[in-house]
């Protein structure tokens, strides 16, 4: 008899993959991740090119909080300048509204944090590919060219490397990204601010909580530095404490 599908051994041998235990990497390339991260977030032209990553993961928190809360999500957009858009439908104000508005800010951050989790467990395959299914979720709601092109480019570069190259390489990528959405999630709040000190920035996240809210819009961005700032000092001394007894 001819069987049709995939052999059970594999998929066996692809879960054994999936969901195994992975050491730790060597402390200098944990280091060295770090370095390369502040690196390319710090000069401008690199952050235009490294800031489409965190806006990605901006949005993608506000989609998914406008979900978690009862609204309807509509569509999301990315655009070239490396800002962004999420429309959902539903009530104008109240609570879920407030959600989905504080959302955008913190969630590179927060995403950071968890992957500094995982990494710290050697969930290092687990966190590859769970990026990559939030990235295919977050493809089907995505409304513009651009905003196709950067989410798949993406989607492209994470499986490429979970997939096909060592585990040495992988770990050095993860522990990369990690720190890429923990630094990359300060950065942007220090440009709202200074946008909205020149009056560029009138309906940005923190203008429109504090009409939600009458809380004002400085409280606001307070609130996604410090939240911001904190993640990326637990992440960080999650990521760089000794992990296993394989360390070098």
């Amino acid at each position: 008899m001819v069987s049709y599908g995939v052999p059970v051994s594999s998929l066996t041998d692809f879960w054994s993959r999936l969901v195994g235990v992975q050491s730790g990497p060597p402390r200098l390339v944990v280091l060295g991740a770090a370095v390369l991260a502040i690196a390319v977030i710090g000069p401008y032209r690199s952050w235009r090119i490294t800031r489409h990553v965190v806006t990605i993961a901006h949005e993608g928190g506000h989609a998914l909080t406008a979900l978690l809360t009862g609204r309807r999500l509509s569509a999301i957009r990315l655009h070239s300048d490396t800002s962004g858009l999420t429309v959902s439908a539903g009530r104008p104000t109240g609570p879920g509204m407030v959600a989905t508005g504080m959302a955008g800010y913190l969630t590179p951050s927060l995403l950071g944090l968890l992957g500094a989790v995982l990494l710290t467990s050697g969930r290092i395959t687990v966190m590859l590919w769970t990026a990559l299914a939030v990235l295919a979720a977050m493809l089907v709601m995505i409304r513009n060219v651009f905003g196709v092109v950067s989410v798949v480019t993406t989607i492209g570069i994470v499986f490429a490397v979970s997939w096909f190259t060592s585990a040495q390489v992988q770990a050095a990528f993860a522990y990369f990204a990690v720190w890429l959405l923990l630094a990359g999630g300060v950065r942007p709040i220090v440009e709202l601010q200074r946008m909205r000190r020149r009056g560029q920035a009138p309906y940005s996240d923190a203008d429109q909580l504090a009409r939600l809210t009458r809380l004002p819009g400085l409280f606001w961005v307070a609130f996604f530095w410090v939240g911001t700032v904190a993640a990326l000092l637990v992440g960080g001394w999650l990521l760089l404490r000794p992990m296993t007894e394989g360390w070098a």
